[in-house]
């Protein structure tokens, strides 16, 4: 009896260290929802097949940061137009006309932001909502999800669009 429980531990605990050793698995990406099921219009027209190679999109999320254009960035990130940087904020509060002040310079100025919140849609200060109005953008606040598929939809119309969007994960 005690050879068999001998074996048993000599197979079972390099199993076990080998286990411990692998690396940590990698966050899944998780897909964008399509919003073009909101728009009977956009079921009738693939656009997204024909969408140029420099043009930014979102293709994914993690709890972390987003997959934009098949590379993974980690953290908030902010674009305009066809351009894209990390972004300081790594919560809610801290998005503060200073964290958006790129929008007092940036020529010609988007006709929408589009603020993605984290997980869940929050109230944006009225402070914030009069700097954004002051640089002539509309508005848009909603969960880090939908920002990055509105931002893509936007994008591809053409439209003059940016975003400024916290990591899905965060919730405050």
């Amino acid at each position: 009896m005690g050879g068999v429980r001998q074996r048993a531990m000599t197979t079972t605990l390099p199993k076990l260290i080998q286990s411990l050793r692998k690396e940590c698995p990698k966050p899944r990406i998780k897909q964008l929802p399509s919003l073009r099921r909101a728009f009977s219009l956009y079921d009738q027209i693939n656009i997204i097949d024909n969408v140029p190679e420099d043009q930014l999109r979102f293709l994914g999320y993690t709890d972390t940061g987003f997959r934009v254009n098949g590379v993974e960035y980690e953290g908030s990130l902010l674009c305009v137009g066809n351009l894209l940087t990390s972004w300081a904020p790594s919560s809610f509060s801290q998005i503060t006309p200073d964290s958006l002040s790129i929008f007092q310079i940036v020529r010609p100025i988007p006709e929408i932001l589009i603020l993605g919140c984290g997980r869940y849609t929050q109230p944006v200060d009225p402070e914030l909502r009069r700097f954004i109005r002051s640089t002539g953008m509309k508005l848009e606040a909603v969960d880090s999800r939908n920002a990055a598929s509105t931002y893509n939809i936007l994008n591809e119309e053409g439209r003059s669009v940016a975003a400024a969007l916290l990591p899905y994960g965060v919730s405050s």
